[in-house]
């Protein structure tokens, strides 16, 4: 049975219990459910989705994994609004005597998909001794609705050979957005319900279905800023967090995305100096990446190159699309090392890594479509851009990269036009509590890397304040996501999970 026949299988069937309940409701004489009952919830069994990510054979959810949904409210300030399904899967322990309180895994995104990630998390060896559980969020894929936006994709693959910092460039972009938006609506979806806030109760509610007394929250990324937010509003039952590459929910990234990247180019430009044979070969890393990006500002560089399925493809690198480069190839500590050979490459007007690698960010024609973009902007747009202006964003992005210029700082350094994209999207603001900081006792870990240029390293001082039995970590060259790539960090993980406490070898 093909996994779109099992989901609408599946959907029937929980409509059919979902509307017995609320039938029941009725019969007892109230005014109808509150959103926040139990009796909203349910969690059915189902097959693990098949393909799992299209195109992607070895992604795969094997033997080992079970798979169900979770029905909750997808607004639960509208009494009986609809309800929506959310994707979970479960990997077994490896050990025979596994631990009761599983490890809940919160991927990054927003928009990003626990499943999506499950495979290499297991093959890290995370089940070793306790259940690993993924999550798809709401709006992500596998989980109804899917808040896919395969339009926004269709832009990116135009934007190769586009000059990503003019506004025409934006304007596009926000078209894309505004499209995706129309067709969604057609389907009755609540956009503003797809946020921070709704998904943390998700898994709270999820912990509650499945009875679970105890669980661990790994967090990376986007996941971490959701771990935060299950431990300031639904602390019950959470024995141990580990952060990795933080996102505290208190901060606005907006305003202070630059400082991630800023952060990440000079920890490599120090690892450099400290190696005769880089600082040999690339002497003033800083000074020449600023001096490159300013110059293909100016005038930007037009090559062709061959994408990955073989394609010729004209490719116009721009001063604005190198810092998502830095920002991508410091996740993987292979390619750490390009960064400084593209930069002096592209300073010396040979822009054809930087090319190829722009080339290959258009995705194959069956992954177009795979992130839940709704998601994705329902957070941003409304706990993030929405509270604040263009004009406090490239101020912060200035005082963190004040040799750039402003044509480049007011893209985002992962190359998006956020403002011009939620404006398109139209959500308001979050509610405000989405915003605020965690404080709890929970024994917390928080890893991060010096390298990575997504979420800087200092961010981490703001969430310790209120996690006083944290402890922090900061690991030399790693890149964002310290515990794909550190045998170390995993084995720490694992320790502290096993008896978590603040002492930490």
């Amino acid at each position: 049975m093909r996994f779109g026949e099992s989901r609408a299988t599946l959907s029937a069937l929980l409509s059919a219990v979902l509307t017995a309940v609320v039938a029941g409701c009725a019969q007892d004489g109230s005014d109808g459910a509150d959103p926040h009952e139990t009796t909203r919830l349910s969690y059915v069994s189902a097959p693990c989705p098949r393909p799992n990510f299209p195109g992607v054979p070895e992604s795969g959810l094997g033997p080992e994994f079970t798979c169900g949904y979770l029905t909750v409210p997808e607004n639960r300030r509208v009494d009986n609004g609809r309800t929506i399904q959310i994707l979970v899967a479960r990997a077994e322990a490896l050990s025979d005597a596994p631990a009761a309180d599983p490890i809940v895994y919160l991927a990054s995104g927003p928009g990003g998909a626990g499943t999506l990630s499950a495979p290499g998390v297991i093959a890290g060896g995370m089940n070793a001794d306790r259940d690993v559980i993924f999550v798809n969020p709401r709006g992500t894929v596998h989980s109804d609705p899917f808040l896919s936006c395969p339009e926004t994709d269709e832009f990116t693959a135009r934007s190769i050979n586009l000059v990503l910092a003019r506004q025409s460039t934006a304007n596009l972009a926000a078209a894309a957005v505004a499209a995706c938006r129309e067709r969604l609506a057609t389907s009755g979806v609540d956009f503003a319900a797809y946020n921070s806030l709704e998904n943390a109760t998700d898994h709270a509610d999820l912990r509650t279905a499945l009875g679970i007394k105890e669980w661990n929250l790994y967090g990376v990324s986007y996941g971490s800023d959701l771990a935060l937010q299950i431990l300031r509003d639904h602390p019950d039952g959470v024995r141990s967090v580990v952060l990795d590459s933080v996102v505290p929910p208190n901060i606005n990234i907006v305003d202070r995305w630059w400082e991630a990247p800023a952060s990440a180019l000079a920890a490599i430009t120090r690892a450099c100096a400290d190696q005769s044979h880089c600082v040999a070969a690339y002497p003033d890393l800083m000074q020449t990446f600023t001096a490159t990006v300013d110059a293909l500002d100016r005038a930007p560089a037009q090559v062709t190159v061959t994408d990955p399925s073989g394609r010729d493809v004209p490719v116009t690198v721009d001063g604005s699309k190198l810092v998502p480069l830095v920002v991508d190839w410091s996740r993987d500590a292979a390619r750490v090392a390009d960064i400084p050979r593209m930069i002096y490459a592209a300073s010396r007007g040979d822009v054809t890594l930087a090319a190829e690698a722009i080339a290959a960010s258009d995705l194959p024609a069956e992954q177009r479509g795979t992130l839940g973009y709704g998601l994705t902007l329902g957070a941003y747009c409304q706990e993030m851009t929405n509270w604040t202006t263009r004009e406090e964003a490239l101020a912060g992005a200035r005082k963190a990269m004040p040799d750039l210029p402003d044509a480049v700082l007011r893209v985002t350094p992962t190359g998006s036009h956020i403002f011009d994209e939620c404006r398109a999207w139209g959500v308001g603001r979050s509610d405000p509590a989405a915003r605020q900081p965690a404080s709890s006792a929970v024994p917390t870990l928080i890893l991060s890397g010096t390298f990575d240029a997504s979420t800087a390293p200092a961010w981490v001082d703001d969430v310790t304040g209120g996690l006083p039995n944290s402890t922090v970590l900061h690991f030399p060259g790693s890149g964002h996501g310290v515990i794909p790539d550190s045998s170390c960090a995993q084995s720490i993980m694992t320790a502290f999970i096993d008896e978590p406490n603040p002492d930490v070898d």
